[in-house]
């Protein structure tokens, strides 16, 4: 058997090595479009970012912060019971204290118990009024800020350079095993060559 014949195997590692090399590579480089005999090359990332940003945008706006779930969540009596001894102690303090300095002589007329009497209507009369505001509230939010267009000016401006620092990062391991497979494909496929090769030329 030659000594090119066994090489093969280790050629054929190198190769499928490189290629997923330049392929991982490939994702995000060049960052411009770039021409190659005669034919235009860009890193997918890069030129497919404006894309990906629109696409994001309609996930984020749609799936992932819907203005009907936040409001469901603002108006939720759960939630709203959780603010209740905030809201009655700053009601209180008004009571108590700042309505005595505004208006020193209607104050002289309110007891503790006239104090508690009023707390309960404020408190009865902002439960019901508190989920009123907060959904017109977040028509008028959900007018005025469209998602959609902030999430796609944003990663639309996204540094690539940032990206590919993010993701190799995150990938660096996954990226490596793409590279190793690729050289054991190719050192099986060598094998391969060499076992047709003898059978040939049997």
């Amino acid at each position: 058997m030659s000594f090119w014949l066994l090489l093969l195997p280790v050629i054929s590692a190198f190769i499928g090595w490189f290629t997923n090399w330049i392929a991982i590579r490939m994702l995000f480089h060049p960052r411009a479009p770039k021409k190659f005999l005669g034919i235009t090359i860009q890193g997918i990332f890069p030129k497919r970012q404006q894309q990906f940003a629109e696409k994001l945008g309609k996930l984020v706006s749609q799936e992932l912060l819907s203005f009907d779930e936040i409001a469901g969540k603002l108006t939720n009596p759960g939630n709203l019971s959780s603010l209740t001894p905030h809201v009655e102690e700053h009601i209180d303090h008004f009571l108590r204290v700042k309505l005595k300095e505004a208006m020193p002589m209607i104050s002289m007329f309110i007891g503790d118990k006239t104090i508690a009497q009023l707390k309960g209507i404020f408190m009865d009369e902002l439960q019901q009024l508190f989920p009123v505001i907060m959904e017109k509230y977040m028509g008028t939010l959900k007018e005025q800020l469209d998602l959609e267009k902030i999430v796609v000016e944003k990663v639309s401006a996204f540094s690539t350079d940032k990206l590919e620092e993010i993701l190799l990062q995150i990938m660096a391991k996954e990226f490596r095993f793409v590279e190793i497979i690729g050289a054991v494909l190719g050192f099986l496929i060598g094998l391969v060559q060499i076992a047709i090769t003898l059978l040939a030329g049997n």
